[in-house]
């Protein structure tokens, strides 16, 4: 693999706001027991803000970055690939946010919160996986995620 140009890093880095602003709402709780915590929400201010702030603004965010990067042949594979792994980790997030709705999984108590803690430290995990490949100029390889994110690119 050729070496990434160091302005492709941070740019790619900027895709995962995207899955992370989803997955804030699942760490609520823990926001409450580790008030430090909260400062991990400044990052996606500007996504939360945009989404919240214009009327379907998380779906115009999704459209604007799969037709204008994933889609463009002219922008490098590597941001390519790394705005499309963030973006169907985004799904993957919106997916499990509307189940825990649907089934009332924050009303079980103990346990819907032990669930939605799990998702947001795993989310946690991953993000910071692909935040230091990145900034390697290294494709985060996510298994099953990336294999589907390299068949669509």
């Amino acid at each position: 693999m050729a070496d990434i140009p160091l302005w492709q890093r941070p740019l790619a880095v900027l895709a995962y706001l995207l899955p992370w602003s989803a997955a804030l709402p699942f760490g609520t709780s823990l926001d409450n027991l580790f008030p430090a915590l909260q400062w991990l929400v400044l990052p996606a201010l500007p996504v939360l803000m945009l989404e919240r702030g214009v009327p379907f603004g998380g779906f115009l965010l999704f459209l604007v970055l799969f037709l204008a990067v994933v889609r463009n042949p002219r922008v490098p594979y590597f941001l390519r690939f790394n705005v499309l792994q963030a973006i169907l980790l985004d799904i993957v997030l919106v997916v499990l946010s509307l189940a825990f709705q649907l089934l009332r999984i924050g009303s079980l108590g103990f346990a819907g919160r032990t669930l939605a803690n799990t998702v947001f430290l795993g989310v946690l995990v991953l993000l910071l996986f692909a935040l230091v490949q990145c900034l390697r100029g290294k494709e985060a390889d996510i298994p099953t995620l990336s294999e589907a994110v390299r068949m669509q690119l």
